[in-house]
């Protein structure tokens, strides 16, 4: 995207937006702000939550870390330890592990739920507990009836391709200036003195209750956390 406006800030321009925010979890924890990055004059803030990422740490970064911050690493190790072959796979033999979900809607159901039973709140029992199982079944659906979890697995392999290139820079090229706000719910392993180094960040809140997805988790804490970032900006 270096050099480029990337299609985000391009599609907001032809849509006629000269100035916005963005919003992003997961995947989009990286997206937008990298959109704050390429397009800083446009973008009025960046908000995110959800990212699953080890710690970016440098040699005693990790010491004498608060009570909350050590519970945190512990969990990324645990993920780290047991929680990431998905992520090999999908990343090194994304077609070959297709052909086995796009066979099975069972194998394809019990590829999404495991993420789903790993990420949402670790205080709830089961995942359909935290997220209502009409929306566990929609989204299983969505990669079965579309044939696109070859697709969706790619995106792992073009990452990985893009971070062993001898000129990746992680984190993009410095520190952001766009204002950056940041919602922690449980299973996010963010630590602020971390990301203080990429991002300008000006709105920072944990939370007790919700998960890594928390737009179906919490929703009322994602929005709310997401409006009070924004009108502090204006």
């Amino acid at each position: 995207m270096s050099g480029s406006p990337g299609p985000w800030a391009t599609l907001m321009d032809r849509l006629g937006y000269s100035r916005y925010g963005a919003q992003g979890g997961d995947t989009g924890s990286v997206v937008s702000p990298l959109l704050g990055r390429i397009a800083p004059d446009h973008v009025l803030g960046v908000h995110i939550n959800g990212g699953l990422a080890f710690p970016n740490a440098r040699p005693g970064d990790l010491d004498d870390l608060e009570p909350r911050d050590q519970a945190k690493l512990r969990l990324a190790e645990h993920i780290r330890r047991t929680g990431t072959g998905y992520a090999e796979l999908q990343s090194t033999k994304p077609q070959t592990v297709s052909f086995g979900l796009s066979d099975s809607p069972a194998g394809q159901l019990a590829w999404i739920l495991e993420k789903f039973h790993d990420w949402t709140d670790p205080a709830q029992t089961r995942p359909e507990a935290a997220v209502a199982l009409g929306h566990l079944l929609t989204d299983a659906s969505i990669y079965w009836f579309t044939n696109t979890s070859a697709t969706s697995a790619n995106l792992y392999y073009e990452n990985r391709l893009v971070a062993e290139r001898p000129d990746h820079r992680s984190g993009g090229s410095g520190r952001s200036e766009v204002p950056t706000g940041v919602a922690v719910f449980p299973t996010d392993p963010a630590m602020r003195h971390l990301l203080e180094r990429e991002h300008t960040i000006t709105h920072w809140k944990e939370y007790d209750r919700g998960g890594h997805f928390a737009a179906l988790e919490a929703p009322d804490l994602l929005v709310g956390d997401g409006r009070a970032f924004f009108r502090s900006l204006r």
